[in-house]
């Protein structure tokens, strides 16, 4: 067997522009975290493709997976349920869409509800 080179330039096969500057995902730097008070938060109930079961979004965090993670965890534990943080958003499963505001009204975010 073989080993299997690992590919150089992932997803680029071939470039005509003389100044192509590759740059890969771990030469990206990670994107700022901006403090609490410039963070502008929306909180929102959501049932689309959940087969009925209410999800409340919090959408908007400005900064890295470890942060948002941080921020979901904390919330996950004050409303005692499960969810998830991914593609910027943090997931927390069931309606706890005031709760959710009070919170993180209390920890200095600026919040806005969305929805009926």
């Amino acid at each position: 067997m073989s080993k299997q080179k690992k590919q150089r330039f992932e997803g680029i096969v071939y470039s005509t522009a003389n100044d192509f500057d590759y740059v890969d995902a771990e030469g990206m730097e990670a994107e700022e975290t901006l403090p609490i008070a410039r963070q502008k938060l929306k909180v929102l109930l959501d049932r689309k493709a959940r087969k009925g079961k209410v999800v409340t979004i919090v959408q908007g965090f400005v900064g890295t997976e470890t942060d948002l993670n941080d921020l979901a965890k904390k919330l996950k534990q004050k409303c005692g349920v499960g969810g998830a943080a991914k593609d910027g958003e943090i997931l927390i499963q069931g309606d706890f869409k005031q709760k959710i505001f009070d919170l993180l009204k209390a920890e200095g975010y600026a919040v806005k509800l969305v929805g009926g």
